[in-house]
């Protein structure tokens, strides 16, 4: 038995609860179950109960085994002092308040229907990746699509907390968060840490001053990333070591990078070389690109601002020395995408909230109209009949894969609550 369960029986009533009685046999009937916040303290708030036609209200505490309380230390604990029930599985010893009065226990196992046991058993079976993955494709699809846009919102939220804090950092400088955010972006899985660094060492008053020159913007990016400091035979390399040289010393620039840049197992146009240029002429290209990721009312609006190569040089390089076919280094529509999803939707919704002007709807259409990420998880869920059709259905199952199956928290899962309603006991798993 989990205790996760026993506060799903009792937030949703799901005992008979016409015959509750304290294990002193005194009568209990809920006139509220009370909020369950999920914080620090008893579980259920404000709870209305009548224990022995004694009307109360207070906190409700739930525990698998009576003796839980002394393990966990609740008797040290003032938020505890106003716990007028105490809900456990098995009781197996008295507790007591302060003062030496007994907290009501009610033995919750007395008054559940062993159906309701079994549905949770059912659910909760060996798993080879998720524990619904037999059940879930099932689930309704307006109940699917409700949690989908919570999920959403969940997983949206997470990424504006995030920005919120590197704002603060940057003095509520939008374009300069910004900046940080792209850089960790188009680092993708492998660079997006070191990109992040070297953006987030570089004072945005520097990037106003230089974005005017895409060269100066090329070596003061790859100097920054430590991709100038081996000697080349490479003219432009040179040329770009020199303008670095002079941007270090004038504005006094220190590096300061979490890890080293990687080239290994890369496709050659994630190469690092190949993702700074690209950010060096997106910022040099579109000097205002804060206010006019925010205006942009269509995806097709963020494609044509996304529309940027590689400067001239690396149309026939992928590094340094190294000649390869000539080729204009362009923005892809998938990588264009994935900037869409992980950086211009956070930080739109992060500002608007800013000026409480909120609008998930909005943000919802635009992940709509771009298509679903390509990635492990996805994969798996649509092998078991869950197809995330746009990117706004792949960041909800992603939210739902990382944030509650891994963590087993079926229980708070609008999926698992569902099953739970409907699962036939008989149904082998």
């Amino acid at each position: 038995m989990k205790e996760d369960f026993l506060h799903y029986l009792w937030r949703y009533n799901k005992f008979d609860t016409t015959k509750l009685q304290t294990t002193e046999n005194k009568s209990v009937t809920i006139i509220n179950p009370g909020d369950y916040l999920q914080s620090s303290g008893p579980d259920f708030f404000n709870a209305k109960l009548i224990i022995d036609s004694q009307k109360w209200a207070g906190n409700v505490e739930i525990h698998v085994k009576s003796s839980d309380w002394y393990l966990h230390h609740h008797e040290k604990d003032k938020a505890y002092d106003n716990v007028i029930l105490h809900v456990v599985w098995n009781h197996d010893a008295r507790i007591l308040r302060k003062d030496k009065t007994e907290i009501p226990t009610l033995q919750l196992r007395d008054f559940v229907e062993q159906d309701a046991i079994l549905k949770y058993q059912s659910l909760l079976q060996p798993k080879s990746w998720i524990y619904c993955e037999n059940q879930i494709n099932a689930v309704d699809d307006f109940l699917l699509r409700k949690w989908q846009e919570r999920l959403f919102f969940e997983r949206l939220e997470r990424k504006a907390a995030f920005i919120d804090e590197l704002l603060l950092k940057n003095h509520n400088d939008w374009e300069s968060t910004l900046f940080c955010l792209l850089a960790k972006s188009f680092g993708s899985n492998s660079n997006g840490q070191v990109f992040f660094d070297i953006a987030a060492s570089i004072p945005y008053t520097v990037i106003r001053k230089e974005r005017g020159n895409p060269e100066s913007m090329e070596a003061l990016l790859l100097g920054m990333a430590g991709l100038l400091d081996e000697p080349k035979e490479d003219v432009y390399f040179r040329t770009l070591v020199r303008q670095y040289q002079y941007l270090k010393i004038k504005y006094k620039l220190m590096p300061e990078l979490s890890g080293s840049i990687q080239f290994f197992r890369l496709r050659p146009d994630n190469f690092p070389t190949i993702r700074l240029s690209q950010l060096a002429n997106l910022l040099a290209t579109h000097p205002n690109l804060f206010s006019e990721l925010s205006a942009a009312d269509s995806t097709e609006e963020l494609y044509r601002i996304f529309k940027v190569s590689a400067s001239h040089y690396w149309q026939n390089h992928y590094q340094f020395d190294h000649r390869s076919k000539t080729r204009k280094k362009v923005l892809s529509k998938g990588f264009v995408n994935l900037l869409i999803i992980n950086t211009v939707i956070p930080i739109r919704f992060a500002y608007l909230k800013s000026l409480g002007k909120e609008s998930l709807e909005k943000a919802i259409q635009l992940m709509e109209s771009i298509l679903p990420e390509q990635n492990g998880i996805i994969d798996k869920f649509k092998s078991i009949g869950i197809d995330a059709e746009n990117a706004f259905q792949s960041q909800a199952l992603l939210q739902l894969k990382n944030e509650y199956c891994n963590q087993s928290k079926c229980l708070n899962c609008a999926v698992g609550l569902e099953l739970l309603k409907t699962t036939n006991k008989n149904v082998v798993l």
